[in-house]
């Protein structure tokens, strides 16, 4: 049986009628506009009717507001504006998508994932795959684009059949996207709106956008294990010997000018390093203390990190790194000629975040009259108080969380689009049964990430189908699903079993985030 065999029967057919579904959905721009509209409409309807709730721990009582009064029309009319422009994801995604774009551009990027891989002994080599897979979701675009066809093209180098290779890679860099030991763009991203839905109940709680960082770290190398492990024992076998047409094209070895790009970079990276680790270092401890400038990016008053400059300052961490060292990288490789190039790499991300700006905007005001009309806080109360009256403890909650979010991902492949979309309803929610909006937001991450390799509306699913037709002509949707399949279910596994470690044991997802807080 081989991968290029077509999916039929029910598996085929359901896949089709996901497809058909999925593509009658709207632009998530449109569905957002369509969804700020239906709130506008929504809380007029329900301010009839003098719909209110008892905040849990206080007497306070919200009523719902409508923007069809006379006092939603002003609000409509005069908060547009900073709506978008204060909308927390908006500035850290740009910032850091410059730095990122600079390391992009000179070609950092895609060379230290070929190197990574190249320098893997053969033995370690499906390993090394679905590691850089997972590493290179920082910049995810460079994994689908760069790395997934590198990974069918030295499976075929030695030996092995090819889309065995393009599957490992695919499962690190999509279905491994909440796994990393590096931040990328959607941590903040996906912080500032877990923030923005968090101040329903707090107005001033925050959400670090390295909130998550110590669940995904561990997780890097339990999915990469088990990407390893599907690969070798499950799809590499129903592959069998490869006897397609295709050809080992061999994969590119580094040149002079690439490795002394690298030199250059890596000599960058290990300054910055230490200028960073001088800056957090405890300014009390013993011999560090004697040190002048030591800890100067930690809290001022307290002197500790956490809430410090060194902590809220990630994003401006990830630009001052991706631009440092793709400018290094650049100077040594010579793809970077003048402070011309540098802009232009920078100008080069931006292009590509048009639609995305757009999407933002009719976000921003959908997110917005959610928390103005309080119809979000009375959702969240009433669906806390739902949750209490079931007993739903930690584990089956959090396991009933991360299906929701996987079945989501199915039809809606933005990780982003659906985030704003479902935190201003489960944040506030799970923060009322004592849940953090860090914990709440890494269960949304887990399920968004193991079903994105079978989901037909992921952005890159087209491409990846057009890869494995290189080697298998007659490759469609359901030859991807059902070679992805196996690896969905297994980092499935693998995440709950995590998140209940987590749970049990108390263990921060991330550097000041708890599982639990005190209930509001």
């Amino acid at each position: 049986m081989t991968a290029s065999e077509p999916s039929t029967g029910l598996l085929g057919r359901l896949l089709s009628h996901i497809e058909r579904v999925g593509n009658r959905l709207p632009h998530p721009a449109i569905l957002f506009a369509i969804l700020a509209g239906f709130i506008i409409v929504m809380s007029g309807f329900v301010g009839l009717f003098s719909i209110s709730v008892t905040l849990p721990g206080s007497d306070t009582e919200v009523h719902v507001r409508s923007l069809l009064s006379l006092e939603g029309l002003h609000y409509i009319m005069t908060s547009m504006v900073n709506n978008f422009t204060g909308f927390a994801p908006l500035g850290t995604v740009l910032v850091a998508l410059m730095g990122i774009g600079i390391a992009e551009s000179s070609g950092l990027m895609s060379t230290a994932l070929r190197q990574l891989v190249l320098a893997a002994p053969r033995r370690l080599l499906t390993f090394a795959v679905v590691f850089a897979g997972i590493l290179s979701n920082t910049a995810s675009e460079v994994g689908y684009v760069v790395l997934v066809p590198l990974g069918a093209m030295i499976f075929l180098a030695v030996g092995r059949h090819p889309i065995a290779g393009l599957a490992a890679a695919f499962a690190g860099v999509s279905g491994g996207y909440s796994a990393n030991l590096l931040l990328g763009t959607i941590d903040p991203l996906l912080a500032g709106l877990s923030e923005e839905s968090a101040r329903i109940i707090i107005p001033d709680y925050e959400v670090n956008p390295a909130a998550n960082y110590y669940f995904m770290a561990a997780s890097t190398f339990f999915i990469a294990a088990a990407g390893t492990w599907v690969t070798e024992a499950i799809v590499a076998p129903r592959l069998g010997q490869y006897r397609g047409e295709a050809k080992s094209e061999g994969v590119e070895s580094l040149s002079a000018d690439e490795r002394r790009g690298l030199k250059f970079a890596g000599r960058a990276g290990l300054l910055l390093i230490v200028l960073l680790l001088w800056s957090a270092l405890p300014i009390d401890s013993g011999f560090f203390a004697n040190l002048p400038g030591t800890g100067f990016l930690r809290d001022p008053e307290s002197g500790v990190l956490l809430r410090s400059p060194f902590m809220s300052g990630i994003v401006a961490l990830i630009f001052i790194m991706g631009a440092l060292m793709g400018i290094a990288y650049g100077l040594g490789a010579r793809t970077i000629k003048s402070g011309d190039d540098v802009i232009a790499g920078m100008g080069k991300s931006m292009s590509t975040l048009g639609t995305y700006i757009v999407l933002v905007f009719f976000a921003a005001q959908f997110v917005a009259y959610f928390n103005w009309t309080n119809l979000g806080l009375v959702l969240a109360v009433q669906g806390a108080d739902l949750l209490q009256a079931l007993g739903l403890t930690a584990i089956p909650l959090t396991i009933m969380f991360v299906l929701i979010s996987a079945l989501i991902n199915i039809v809606m492949g933005s990780a982003s689009a659906k985030w704003a979309l479902m935190a201003p309803v489960f944040v506030p929610m799970f923060m009322l049964l004592g849940y953090s909006p860090e914990f709440t937001q890494v269960v949304y991450r887990v399920g968004d990430s193991v079903t994105n390799i079978i989901s037909p509306m992921m952005a890159y699913f087209a491409l990846i189908a057009a890869f494995m037709q290189k080697y298998d002509p007659r490759a469609g949707i359901g030859t991807i699903v059902a070679t992805m399949l196996p690896y969905t279910v297994v980092f499935l596994l693998i995440w709950l079993v995590l998140l209940i470690a987590w749970i049990l044991l108390g263990i921060p997802v991330g550097p000041g985030a708890d599982v639990m807080i005190p209930v509001p």
